[in-house]
């Protein structure tokens, strides 16, 4: 479900000084009205230039989502609007991240932003993950996974983002940039690919149309057919269980689009 925003102005004065301690006076803030998970998004103005803020209430049950985007942001600079500090008090936890002047991402066929959005995952798909303690790709996905055994070919040491909603992805001076990092996990290189497939799907591609756009990328030519193949079938069982649990239209899109394309995985595998 979305979280219902809170305007700048509506947060404690204290916590407003504490923010201030890092940004200088606020002359002005506007609230983002795009994006599901932040109770405060804002785009603040101060003398010195803009900075946005993202926050959640430290009693909110997914706060820990705020401690992965902490953790893992300075390993993302190259492919991320860079984080620049972080406010904790009683009632609210904020992070504070260099501002962008883009838009989000259009993943419809043809669109010029799907080329960015593979450059990117070029960029990422080099980062091997840093020692810190994430989730791996293979407890991710362990309870959709058929066989087991199929686990196996989830493990890797590459630093995956795995949610390529267009609404993570900023378009800007030329290039895509990855945001909400709420899921870093490490696995094998080739997920980051499958994920942003089943989101070309959404938005307009065929499966082999989407796959075609991930062909160039080093890890999804090295994937191993048959471990693909054990992710389809599981993304398709975690979609169908996600849009089960919530009938909002673009999940059942979701679950389509993975039935979709492990039926082509399924035509072009045999």
């Amino acid at each position: 479900m979305p979280v219902a925003r809170t305007d700048w102005n509506d947060l404690p004065a204290e916590t407003r000084a504490r923010v201030e301690e890092h940004t200088g006076p606020i002359r002005q803030a506007a609230t983002m009205t795009e994006g599901l998970n932040s109770a405060v998004a804002a785009l603040l103005t101060t003398d010195t230039g803009e900075v946005f803020v993202k926050g959640l209430r430290r009693a909110f049950p997914r706060r820990w989502t705020q401690d992965m985007e902490w953790v893992i942001g300075p390993y993302v600079a190259e492919v991320s609007p860079r984080t620049l500090w972080r406010v904790e008090d009683d009632e609210w936890d904020l992070i504070g991240f260099e501002a962008v002047d883009g838009r989000h991402a259009r993943f419809d066929p043809g669109s010029p932003d799907v080329a960015l959005v593979t450059d990117v995952m070029y960029l990422l798909g080099r980062t091997p993950c840093p020692n810190l303690p994430l989730k791996t790709a293979e407890s991710r996905w362990k309870p959709y996974m058929d066989d087991p055994d199929d686990l196996r070919w989830l493990a890797g040491d590459r630093l995956l983002h795995t949610d390529y909603n267009p609404l993570n992805v900023l378009i800007a001076d030329g290039r895509a940039l990855l945001i909400d990092w709420a899921w870093p996990t490490r696995g094998a290189g080739w997920i980051d690919p499958a994920c942003l497939i089943l989101r070309l799907m959404l938005g307009g591609h065929t499966a082999e149309e989407a796959d075609k756009v991930c062909t160039d990328l080093p890890a999804w030519r090295e994937a191993p057919a048959e471990g693909v193949n054990a992710f389809a079938q599981a993304s398709l069982t975690m979609w169908r269980e996600i849009s089960q649990a919530d009938s909002a239209p673009w999940k059942s899109a979701m679950g389509e689009a993975a039935e979709e394309w492990l039926q082509h995985r399924i035509r072009t595998s045999a």
